[in-house]
């Protein structure tokens, strides 16, 4: 689809866990959201780049953008308390020159340009998309007060839902439209999009794709890097 492409990458939080702003935390010579930034602002196809983030370090993260993508302009809004909230202040940030988007979670560092074309390509009027890999493990339903199984769900029809997730640019603006009337909090845009009555469709990301949530990812995540970038 020839479509003029924006990608919105979620960069808020506090870093609670790590105990500094995780976004800045250093993986191989870049701080972590840099990396998205670099691979968004390499592929063409993305007219435009809009990063949400902490009210306070908005001019730090505009820094971070001049340095990582000086030939391309970066928006730099502030998110919200909720990183859906923060999604829709990014969208929001969007020229309506932009036909399609994409939303990613900045704390997933290692996302390649061939997984995001690959989900670019499924997006059309009423269908969205996302990354996402099948779920090895068995997945148990439990009583959260018990913690007795309830049931034993059947791995081969789950997947764990990643970043980036596509859509029109329209329909993502009227999930989130939609949800915000309703009081709706999802924890992801696949599923306003679903809500919504968009088509979603999974696409499968390459197993580099993982989320830096703990400390012990930190140094997976920058042993891949380094060794991407030694290539």
């Amino acid at each position: 689809m020839s479509a003029s492409w924006a990608a919105v990458i979620v960069a808020a939080g506090r870093g609670t866990r790590f105990g500094r702003p995780k976004q800045f935390l250093e993986l191989a010579g870049i701080p972590m959201a840099g990396w998205s930034l670099r691979t968004f602002a390499g592929m063409p196809e993305i007219s435009e780049i809009v990063v949400a983030t902490e009210r306070e370090w908005i001019e730090r993260m505009r820094e971070l953008s001049s340095a990582i993508a000086p030939q391309r302009k970066v928006v730099v809004v502030a998110g919200g308390a909720s990183r859906q909230a923060s999604v829709f202040a990014g969208l929001r940030a969007l020229s309506h020159e932009c036909d399609a988007v994409l939303v990613h979670d900045g704390a997933r560092p290692l996302v390649r340009d061939a997984d995001v074309r690959a989900g670019m390509a499924e997006v059309r009027a009423g269908r969205g998309a996302l990354l996402a890999a099948p779920v090895v493990d068995t997945i148990k339903v439990v009583d959260r007060s018990s913690r007795g199984v309830r049931e034993t769900l059947d791995r081969a029809s789950l997947w764990a839902a990643q970043t980036p997730q596509f859509a029109m640019r329209i329909d993502l603006v009227r999930a989130h439209e939609r949800a915000a009337a309703e009081g709706v909090e999802a924890t992801d845009d696949a599923g306003l999009l679903e809500r919504a009555g968009v088509e979603v469709v999974v696409v499968p990301a390459t197993a580099e794709n993982f989320k830096v949530t703990l400390p012990e990812d930190v140094a997976r995540a920058e042993a891949f890097l380094r060794e991407r970038t030694a290539r």
